[in-house]
Parts: C-alpha cells; sequence; structure tokens
C-alpha cells in the first residue's frame, strides 16, 4: 500500500508562503517530501519560511514575487523550472484585502484585489500547465474562501468577488485539464487565525468570535495547509474542480444564536 499523502520527488509553487496560511502550506508540503519555492513578496518573510524548512530536513528555495500581473507569474514559473528542473505543483495562496466601501473604492484598489485574487490564478496556470504537462500531470491548488462564495462581509465585496471568481475558475480549468491528469481544486478557509490579525478580531473579541463557530475556536494555518496535502497528493488523484471548506463547522447554524 502507498503511503498517504507523501509528495516525495514533487516540485510546488506556494504564492504568498512567508506567513500564515501559505507559510503552513509550504513547510507541510516540505514535510511531506516537495521541494518548495517560497514565492513571496516580502524576501525577509520568505527566507525565514525557507530557513524553517531547511532547518527541519526538508528543500526550499526563495523566489521574491509580487504576483499581480503576467509577466511576475510568467518570471516566477521561469525561475523555478531554472532551478529545479521541474514542477507538478502550483499552489497560488497569496491574497490581498483591504476594506473599501463600494461607493469609496478606488480603481487602483479595485484593480489590485482581482489582480492578486483572481487574475494571478489565470496566469499561474497559463504558464504552469506546460511544465506540468511534462510531468505526466499534477496539481492546480488554489486557496479561496468562504467569504465570496459562501457569505458575505461588509467592505469586502471587491475580495469576495474576486474569490467566487476563484471557485468558477477552479471549475472551468478543472474541465478543460481532467483528461491530462492534471487536476484544478481549492480549499475555502473560514476564520483562520494567523499571526497578523488584529488579536483583538475586529474590536470583537477572539472569544465573542468564536462563539458564534460551532468548534468554539478559529481555525489556525495548519488546518488549511493539511487539507491543501490531501488535494497535492496521488491519494486525490480522482478529485478535480472541488474546494472544501475549512472553517469548524461556521457555515452550519441557520442562526447564529443555533451555533
Amino acid at each position: 500500500m502507498t503511503q498517504p499523502f507523501q509528495l516525495t520527488g514533487k516540485v510546488a509553487i506556494v504564492t504568498g508562503s512567508g506567513q500564515g496560511i501559505g507559510e503552513s502550506i509550504a513547510k507541510v508540503f516540505a514535510g511531506a517530501g516537495a521541494t518548495v519555492v517560497v514565492a513571496t513578496r516580502t524576501a525577509s518573510n520568505g527566507q525565514a519560511t525557507v530557513d524553517d524548512i531547511l532547518a527541519a530536513g526538508g528543500k526550499a528555495s526563495l523566489i521574491q514575487v509580487d504576483v499581480g500581473t503576467s509577466a511576475a507569474c510568467a518570471k516566477l514559473v521561469d525561475e523555478t523550472v531554472k532551478q529545479h528542473g521541474q514542477l507538478d505543483i502550483m499552489v497560488h495562496n497569496a491574497a490581498v484585502f483591504g476594506r473599501h466601501k463600494i461607493e469609496e473604492m478606488p480603481d487602483e484598489a479595485l484593480s489590485h484585489s482581482l489582480d492578486v485574487n483572481l487574475k494571478a490564478c489565470f496566469w499561474l496556470t497559463k504558464f504552469a500547465i506546460p511544465h506540468i504537462r511534462k510531468q505526466g500531470g499534477g496539481r492546480i491548488l488554489i486557496t479561496s474562501s468562504v467569504t465570496g462564495p459562501r457569505v458575505a462581509m461588509a467592505g469586502n465585496s471587491h475580495y469576495g468577488a474576486g474569490k467566487a471568481g476563484v471557485n468558477g475558475f477552479i471549475r472551468g480549468a478543472a474541465l478543460e485539464y481532467a483528461q491530462e491528469n492534471i487536476t484544478v481544486n481549492g480549499v475555502e478557509p473560514g476564520l483562520i487565525y494567523t499571526s497578523t490579525m488584529d488579536p483583538e478580531a475586529d474590536g470583537h473579541g477572539i472569544e465573542a468570535v468564536e462563539a458564534y463557530i460551532p468548534m468554539r475556536r478559529m481555525g489556525v494555518p495548519d488546518d488549511v495547509a493539511y487539507a491543501m496535502l490531501y488535494l497535492a497528493s496521488d491519494q486525490a488523484s480522482y478529485v478535480t474542480g472541488q474546494t472544501i471548506i475549512v472553517d469548524g463547522g461556521g457555515l452550519l447554524p441557520e442562526n447564529p444564536l443555533y451555533a
């Protein structure tokens, strides 16, 4: 029987892996045997992730990049293949937030949000697919969100629209590449506590927020990373065009009073 959830011999790019969810994905993938390219905008954060992976006996390298343009995405893929000779797994996790009411939203903020959160899915996939195809198949994975596809948050309509678009992209791309052993899937995180989050959870307090989650805790980045590991593994070879919701049951109650 094949040892489950192993990525030995695979090369994976993880965008936005200098902190938070992306950092956990990079470390979990490296722990499963993958060579991980830590692709992040802030070099110091990315290098810290690389150093942790190397110290744990894993394999990783850093490419500093802002995936908000097609050219940057192309360069990221090219540099990865030059360094490691192959590409098997593309994980687009990088995202931008920033709250803006619709009537007050600058065009630049809208464009940047859609560039990074949605359009980069197209760009990264476009440039990654030829290399993944050479490997006889592989994985495209995207960090989506419950915000947009399932629920809404005031001041985040641009973010939610982008993430809803991500889910549409996942289904469309999965259909296009299904016959080539290339699967396209994603994870929809709910409330995940990261080091960059306001410890007061936007002024409400962590305990007050957790009271609305059936499991009575916010998630941690590893909760998302291990769902990604499953989707990246050989054991998920017959899963494509899907998203896994990782939210501690947050979407289950019809009314918050019944959480």
